[in-house]
């Protein structure tokens, strides 16, 4: 059944198990040739478990993350794209998202080691509070770099329940 659906995608790409168990699936997909297969798992005795039962699999014991954070990530994100990483983020926090990047009113291309279109700077908060309605900012900062005009923006946002 696996490789019914599954047959025809790269065997590179990354997969993650939600509730990965013991890894008894991830086992079928890299017997299938996956080979970037990551689980999470609730239980400590099941991740424990498939620990020891798999080899190359990465499990981890977690639910949902209670905070998600970038790092210098958004940046590089094409804005055509950014929408699907931001549903992400909200998607697997619990409670916070906390961001550290660069900061601009509007989007801005920068030159990235020679080349365009690979970094942006924008006002990151804004277009997460604008995405999503049930975040509330518990603490924005700006930092302006010593020796030129440009700015960092460092940001926690908390979900509304």
């Amino acid at each position: 059944m696996n490789l019914k659906f599954l047959g025809d995608l790269d065997r590179d790409m990354k997969v993650l198990e939600v509730g990965s168990n013991i890894g008894n699936q991830l086992l079928c997909l890299q017997k299938a040739g996956f080979k970037n297969l990551y689980g999470i798992e609730l239980q400590s005795y099941a991740v424990q478990l498939s620990k020891s039962r798999t080899k190359g699999i990465n499990i981890i014991q977690g639910s949902a993350f209670d905070l998600v954070f970038t790092s210098g990530l958004l940046i590089h994100i094409a804005p055509k794209d950014i929408g699907r990483v931001w549903d992400e983020i909200q998607r697997c926090t619990k409670q916070y998202i906390w961001g550290f990047e660069y900061y601009s009113d509007e989007y801005t291309q920068v030159d990235y080691r020679g080349h365009r279109d690979l970094l942006w700077k924008t006002n990151f908060l804004k277009l997460f509070l604008d995405r999503f309605t049930k975040l509330a900012v518990v603490k924005e900062e700006h930092f302006k770099y010593l020796d030129n005009d440009n700015v960092d923006t460092m940001f926690l946002l908390e979900k509304i329940r």
